[in-house]
């Protein structure tokens, strides 16, 4: 059975920086695509930035281009989100997903976390 379990979430302050990871078990996880996304209250699932199982391929939304860093560690079974320069709009909770391909589509995510929450004071 596949788990996905984050955690660094919590309150920064506009212009901080917050490290999320990522604790994945269960299957190979070095074969797998992992993904997180975002969910604002009241808005819908929004993909932020994904990487490939190899991590050469990694894309992002634009609206966190430059800032967020996404980076895996296939030793640990681990997925890393660097968050820096966090803006007031980047209050969500955050999810991380496993899939087979990179995509933008929550959709294309066959296993996800709880997810974490993070607020950014303006």
């Amino acid at each position: 059975q596949v788990q996905l379990v984050e955690s660094g979430g919590g309150l920064v302050q506009a212009g901080g920086s917050l490290r999320l990871s990522c604790a994945f078990s269960g299957r190979t996880f070095s074969k797998a695509t992992m993904g997180w996304f975002r969910q604002a209250p009241g808005k819908g699932r929004e993909f932020v930035a994904t990487i490939s199982w190899t991590a050469y391929d990694t894309h992002y939304a634009d609206s966190v281009k430059g800032r967020f860093t996404i980076s895996r560690d296939n030793a640990k079974n681990t997925v890393y989100l660097q968050m820096n320069s966090l803006k007031f709009e980047d209050t969500a909770v955050y999810y991380c997903a496993a899939g087979t391909w990179s995509s933008w589509s929550p959709n294309d995510y066959d296993y996800w976390g709880q997810g974490t929450p993070v607020t950014v004071s303006s």
